[in-house]
């Protein structure tokens, strides 16, 4: 559904031409939907595409997105830190704050209109707007992740990732002290019925387990702990929200009740993948990779000093 106001910028413009940048349809499929008189202004069904639109309209379009018409073009602006490539597959850091691939609020500039720029092959591959991703980051989570560049190896991967034979490892700092040096969280994820964009631990949701260990603890200036998670399923959120649950939410992770400014200034949530280890899709020998702490997380541990409970960490 599209209902918008006529801003100055399309004050003058073709319906059809404003209605196709919306929903980055083709001007013929747009056509398609003034004749099926889903276009409105004001109220009032549009019969010609080549209206003219006016400032301060409110433009309507009835129509809900087919993930299969979703064409992501290129965008050679989007920078993309290749940490390794080949002939099927290619290995990618991802900063925070790069949303993976076009969705509500994010259509445009995202981490696949980097790679179709980058690696046009890649359009053919996958899931319709999400081209070659086989598992992705949340948009504030930094690190790793990998891309198919051929079909064959998309469903080797994906394969890979259902028998649970891709090592994803993240670090993350939570607030409080765990109990146990490392557990499990074996708990299913829904939509949470408070807020549909987080998710929740419900009897009805999705399998999703979390295997986490405890690296350092840190006294001051609140007991804080730094972990590494281990995914064995890949739900969305899972690692913020299943921390969460247990009562020790990913520090700066605003969304999950983790962000604290007054205690640790952090504009994200402590998330970042640091290691990803697969088998080549093409030869089956074994790939791993390790991304170091980008900086603004880095820079956390060192104004925390010291960990004097380290385990297995050489402390900052």
């Amino acid at each position: 559904m599209i209902d918008v106001e006529v801003v100055d910028a399309l004050g003058g413009e073709r319906v059809d031409r404003t209605v196709a940048l919306l929903t980055g349809l083709s001007r013929a499929q747009v056509s398609e939907l003034v004749a099926a008189g889903v276009v409105s202004i004001d109220g009032r069904r549009v019969s010609a595409r080549s209206t003219r639109l006016e400032t301060g309209q409110r433009l309507r379009v009835a129509w809900e997105r087919d993930e299969d018409e979703v064409v992501v073009e290129g965008d050679a602006s989007v920078i993309l830190d290749v940490v390794f490539e080949d002939d099927d597959v290619i290995v990618l850091d991802k900063p925070a704050d790069l949303v993976v691939h076009p969705g509500a609020g994010s259509e445009r500039t995202t981490l696949v209109h980097g790679l179709v720029a980058r690696y046009p092959e890649v359009r053919d591959v996958g899931e319709a707007g999400r081209p070659g991703v086989v598992h992705r980051l949340d948009r504030h989570t930094s690190g790793l992740m990998v891309v198919a560049r051929r079909e064959s190896a998309y469903r080797a991967l994906v394969d890979q990732l259902a028998a649970r034979d891709v090592t994803r490892r993240y670090v993350t700092l939570v607030w409080g002290e765990l109990e146990a040096a490392a557990g499990l969280v074996d708990a299913p994820l829904g939509r949470s019925r408070q807020s549909p964009t987080r998710r929740a631990v419900r009897a009805d949701g999705k399998e999703a387990r979390t295997r986490y260990q405890v690296r350092a603890r840190y006294e001051r200036p609140v007991p804080l702990s730094l972990l590494w998670c281990w995914l064995e399923t890949g739900r969305t959120h899972q690692i913020r929200a299943h921390l969460r649950a247990i009562g020790h939410p990913v520090v700066g992770d605003e969304r999950y009740d983790g962000r604290r400014d007054e205690v640790v200034a952090l504009g994200r949530p402590f998330l970042h993948a640091a290691e990803l280890a697969f088998e080549h899709p093409a030869d089956g020998r074994p790939m791993r990779f390790e991304s170091a702490l980008p900086a603004e997380l880095e820079a956390v541990l060192h104004a925390l000093g010291p960990a004097p409970d380290a385990l297995g960490r050489t402390a900052p």
